[in-house]
């Protein structure tokens, strides 16, 4: 069976540090016929089993713990069986929106993640948090970045348990090494690749964010 990546929007809100902002978010779902594994989980449990269908869910992966990318993965792990699992560095910002429910596991930088016959690769990109993961599919041309890297720049840092520098050597040494035809699936907004981000790293570092 062929591995697809299919996509939802999912619109609700982003709260830290005291302030709370309307937000899209998307999610990614990356499987074939018979079993997927979710790419964050934002806003709507029923958008994102809408995607899933009645594909088997091998986990719930957080590219980070900002309330907008994991609010409702634990009722989404109870309605599918699956585990989220989140890398440990995060667990600071997990505690801020689910302080009674841990994440199933974790991920760490290298782990393989095998659905449908293909392989996610964990790519621990901190910088917008501490624990921000990008997820690379080799064999789909594609790589998952969460809130690190978008059309135009890094993720904002300008926020607690965030750091600049963190997130360009995270840019500059896990993502932009990537094939340059990779296709860049984001946590938010439009796609790119990394061919068109690659050339404007200098202009990123010089205004600084």
């Amino acid at each position: 069976m062929t591995v697809r990546v299919d996509h939802a929007v999912t619109s609700g809100t982003f709260s830290l540090d005291g302030q709370t902002f309307d937000v899209d978010n998307n999610v990614w779902v990356v499987g074939d016929d018979a079993e997927c594994v979710v790419v964050d989980a934002p806003h709507d449990v029923d958008a994102i089993r809408a995607v899933i269908g009645g594909r088997r869910v091998v986990a719930i992966l957080a590219t980070h713990a900002h309330d907008d990318h994991v609010r409702v993965a634990p009722e989404l792990a109870r309605a599918t069986g699956a585990p989220v699992l989140l890398h440990p560095a995060d667990r600071v910002l997990w505690d801020q929106v689910h302080p009674d429910t841990p994440p199933d596991g974790e991920l760490t930088d290298g782990q393989a993640v095998e659905v449908g016959g293909t392989i996610l690769r964990v790519l621990h990109t901190p910088g917008h948090s501490p624990g921000a993961c990008s997820l690379h599919a080799p064999d789909l041309g594609a790589v998952f970045t969460g809130d690190t890297l978008f059309v135009g720049g890094p993720g904002a840092t300008g926020r607690s348990f965030s750091d600049f520098g963190t997130i360009i050597e995270s840019i500059r040494t896990r993502l932009l090494t990537l094939p340059p035809q990779t296709v860049v699936h984001t946590g938010h907004g439009d796609d790119t690749t990394i061919a068109a981000e690659a050339p404007h790293l200098d202009e990123w570092i010089a205004r600084g964010h």
